[in-house]
């Protein structure tokens, strides 16, 4: 069994995020954190005395203020009136549309505002991440409709329908204003939610409303999972690109380690070097180190070609994508901070500052999307090219060798569908980071719409794990034609595709027929949806390994 994470003992690892958005793995606060978060929420508890005993307090923002623009107006003068804005903040800001998030996605950012919270610059109780951890492992997801983020100050929205779940008024608890909330798959009240998960609901105190909503936990969610899919995702497409090569019967030239280490970039030095392990034992590829290619001149299309000087380009983005997030998962991102050992001569220990603002997800989510179309950009050349006759060096059009011409159109139309998906990708690909939507009386007047670029770059990933679904089909089916028009056996292929052929071909659709070779026109769209889960969960890059004993490059 899984050990439990533990928070406050170690940063959390984009590894340990999926394993708790995904896999369900249990989240437990440890001493620690605790410790850690103490002595800042001493010192708000040191204002909130001096409140209750009707000592004269100075404004500090979010704690006896209004928000944003609002802050400079008055101080409130009553405890009462601290707890009660925190309230108040979440029930206004819990104001989103949309289709609900996905499960995976409200984990995750649970788990990154707990994470978030264990820091010990946001003044709040230990019992705000402890109860984040117990709905995680109760399975009470809050119901968080997807728009409605900016990106500054923070997630506010999506963070309101969280904290709605979790929080409670001081009086009388109605249920109609508790929010929403998933449980054993049924969506209901907050109220009822954590009722039946055992779970009490907080009275929020001063400063804890907006610890609650204000950072980047959503837009950090969002990039966080998209990533972890987009680096299976190329470990995937450069298999299934090595594939659709192999069939293609295409020069070895074009990966050799000569050509990468001159021009010294290290993501295209590993993508040339992983497509070269691939495809090492193939007879069907012209030239290699020792081998001089047989056909003149050794020239390939550029979608077969420049492959690695494509996917290596994806390789070192996702890499910096990769250390944004985990940097960012681990990052104390409301506003004010509290720092507690600041010098004496400074009593304002509460410190405001813009650690909300969700440029470096912004970034890195747009990065990622236009890298990650990139992956099925030139998949998708490679499809048209296993298509057309005239280029797929002999194969049947269409790849399906029909009895009748003409009466099959095969794998005309699964081709279609790729350049659909990629063409909705040029669009999502769009920057969100460029755009600035001035707010709060022009108090918030640069936001990041970090949340948006989040949201394009989880979709575009999703199409493009389509787009190499398809080539998975395609490149399997084209690797059997290639033999039979070779007139030779499976020893004639590389262990590598071998692996993925037989992996596909014992798979079956959805609706239990089997994913086989094709020699009349069948219903696509089972085996189409069978392909894109492979592509997922990672069986493709599971098969490989069964023969290549160590992880891709």
């Amino acid at each position: 069994m899984t050990e439990p994470l533990t928070l406050g003992e170690a940063p959390v690892s984009l590894d340990d995020l999926v394993a708790v958005a995904r896999d369900g793995r249990e989240v437990v606060v440890g001493a620690k954190a605790v410790e850690a978060m103490r002595a800042s929420e001493q010192w708000v508890g040191s204002i909130i005395e001096d409140m209750r005993a009707g000592k004269p307090v100075e404004p500090i923002y979010s704690i006896n203020t209004g928000f944003g623009s609002l802050a400079g107006r008055q101080a409130f003068d009553t405890v009462e009136d601290a707890a009660e804005l925190s309230r108040r903040l979440i029930v206004s800001n819990a104001s989103g549309v949309g289709r609900h998030l996905d499960h995976e996605v409200v984990r995750a950012s649970m788990l990154i505002r707990a994470a978030s919270l264990t820091r010990g610059y946001s003044a709040v109780r230990s019992a705000l991440p402890e109860t984040l951890a117990r709905m995680l492992s109760a399975g009470v997801h809050p119901a968080v409709p997807e728009y409605g983020s900016l990106g500054a100050s923070g997630d506010l929205i999506p963070l309101a329908h969280l904290a709605i779940v979790l929080s409670r008024p001081a009086g009388e608890d109605a249920e109609i204003d508790s929010g929403e909330a998933f449980w054993d798959g049924e969506l209901m009240s907050g109220v009822a939610a954590m009722k039946h998960a055992g779970i009490e609901r907080i009275t929020l105190r001063a400063k804890e409303g907006l610890a609650l909503t204000n950072g980047t936990s959503f837009s950090t969610a969002q990039v966080a999972l998209a990533v972890a899919d987009a680096e299976n995702l190329l470990a995937t497409a450069e298999i299934t690109a090595a594939m659709s090569i192999e069939a293609l019967m295409g020069f070895g030239d074009a990966f050799l380690p000569q050509i990468h280490e001159a021009r010294g970039h290290q993501g295209q030095i590993e993508s040339a070097a992983r497509i070269r392990q691939l495809l090492s034992d193939s007879t069907l590829i012209d030239g290699d180190v020792d081998r001089d290619p047989t056909r003149r001149p050794p020239q390939d299309a550029y979608s077969l070609r420049c492959t690695p000087q494509v996917l290596g380009p994806v390789r070192d983005t996702l890499r910096f994508v990769h250390g944004i997030v985990e940097t960012e998962i681990n990052a104390a991102t409301d506003n004010p901070l509290v720092f507690p050992d600041l010098p004496a001569g400074r009593s304002l220990k509460a410190v405001s500052g813009g650690n909300f603002h969700a440029e470096y997800l912004a970034f890195a989510a747009d990065f990622l999307s236009i890298a990650v179309t990139e992956i099925g950009s030139i998949a998708e050349r490679r499809l048209f090219r296993l298509d057309d006759g005239s280029l797929n060096r002999g194969l049947p059009d269409m790849l399906v060798a029909s009895e009748k011409v003409g009466m099959d159109c095969g794998y005309m139309l699964p081709q279609y569908l790729a350049a659909a998906l990629v063409s909705d990708c040029k669009t999502l690909a769009h920057p969100d980071s460029v755009d600035s939507i001035p707010t709060c009386a022009n108090q918030e007047d640069h936001v990041s719409m970090a949340n948006n670029a989040g949201r394009h770059a989880r979709q575009v990933v999703a199409n493009i794990e389509a787009v190499i679904g398809i080539e998975l089909l395609m490149a399997a089916q084209a690797l059997e034609l290639r033999l039979a028009e070779q007139d030779a056996d499976r020893s004639a292929l590389s262990s590598a595709s071998r692996a993925v052929l037989d992996m596909l071909r014992s798979t079956r659709s959805a609706d239990g027929r089997p994913v086989d070779h094709i020699t009349q026109d069948v219903v696509m769209y089972p085996r189409v949806r069978a392909a894109i889960d492979l592509v997922h969960r990672g069986a493709v890059v599971d098969a490989v390994r069964t023969v290549h004993a160590h992880e891709p490059a």
